[in-house]
């Protein structure tokens, strides 16, 4: 069996408190997005699209419905005997059980899971984002620089950058220095949670991160700066796409409007890139002979008697007549006026 070269490990148990009520039974990853699809589905995708066949996803809150969801990988290509998608819950050991402490902590506590495929390369992914990324363009950029550690980065308003990590960088793209959510930021490339790490480093780098017990476990806060305090080589990779941290209600609802204008600033349509995602099992969507849709999504199993416009409308949806839809996100089988 030939060696793998990088495998991905996707966190994704986060809670997503900011989403209020859309989380409240489902991980922020499980949470749906643009009609038909959740929000790891972009992970997931990009993933499978950047040639990446081992993914190891990474749960902890309200897992249920996410792990329904991805079950065994076939929507994504990754329901494979050699590699594919594992789920990686925290679980008891022979002493004692614990819970995911911080983004370092869970890959430390599946160091077992890694080190068993032995790749060159492991790639950090949050669970969260949309954006679409080939990660091996990525992954070419960390070995042409001999790199330790690559980070992706994008261009960020200045006066958005104290909300961020930010990566002050060399001419040549190394990073010199890292500033979590720092008041007056040096620069305007934040990170976007993506890392590509030569395991080897990483791996002895998470040692020792258990070990530190006044250590908060965390990626962003620790792992990184240790790293930049070694000398480690460590270098930005800057993106240029479209690339949203969907964390709040207001968020949420601007990333999905984004979908739906003329020319999408997020192209969901683009038959090079796709995004994959289990189908729901419903017949096509049902305009009314008195139903109007405008500059609308409208998905499987819905049925329109009233108006819609500029809108997103998720699966299994009824809105009836004398209703007017506008400018609103309307989540999976709702029933609108009647």
């Amino acid at each position: 069996m030939s060696k793998t070269e990088m495998i991905a490990l996707l966190l994704a148990g986060g809670q997503g408190s900011r989403l209020g009520v859309l989380t409240k039974n489902v991980a922020k990853p499980a949470v749906s997005y643009g009609g038909k699809y959740r929000i790891i589905d972009f992970s997931l995708s990009n993933c499978i699209n950047s040639g990446i066949e081992t993914v190891g996803v990474l749960t902890q809150y309200q897992p249920l419905e996410l792990n329904a969801h991805i079950g065994i990988g076939k929507p994504w290509d990754l329901d494979r005997m050699d590699g594919g998608v594992t789920i990686l819950s925290p679980y008891m050991k022979e002493e004692v059980g614990e819970w995911y402490k911080g983004t370092a902590n869970a890959v430390y506590q599946n160091i077992h899971f890694v080190d068993k495929i032995s790749p060159e390369y492991v790639v950090i992914l949050s669970g969260d984002h949309i954006y679409k990324m080939d990660y091996s363009l990525m992954l070419e950029h960390h070995k042409k620089n001999k790199a330790d550690a690559t980070i992706s980065v994008i261009n960020v308003p200045y006066d958005e950058a104290s909300r961020y990590g930010i990566m002050n960088t060399n001419p040549d793209g190394s990073i010199i220095e890292f500033e979590e959510k720092p008041k007056s930021p040096k620069s305007t490339l934040a990170s976007m949670g993506i890392y590509i790490f030569t395991w080897d480093v990483l791996r002895e780098y998470l040692v020792k991160d258990n070990d530190d017990t006044a250590s908060e476990n965390d990626f962003g806060k620790n792992i990184i700066p240790n790293m930049l305090k070694d000398g480690k080589r460590m270098w930005a990779y800057q993106f240029e796409g479209y690339w949203r941290d969907v964390g709040t209600i207001q968020a949420f609802w601007e990333s999905n409007m984004d979908l739906i204008q003329r020319v999408p600033i997020f192209n969901l349509f683009d038959p090079t890139w796709k995004i994959y995602t289990p189908n729901p099992i419903k017949p096509a969507h049902y305009i009314g002979p008195n139903g109007v849709v405008k500059t609308s999504i409208v998905t499987e199993g819905c049925m329109i008697y009233g108006t819609v416009r500029n809108s997103v409308i998720f699966p299994g949806v009824f809105i009836d007549e004398n209703t007017v839809i506008e400018d609103s996100i309307i989540m999976t089988n709702c029933k609108i006026g009647g």
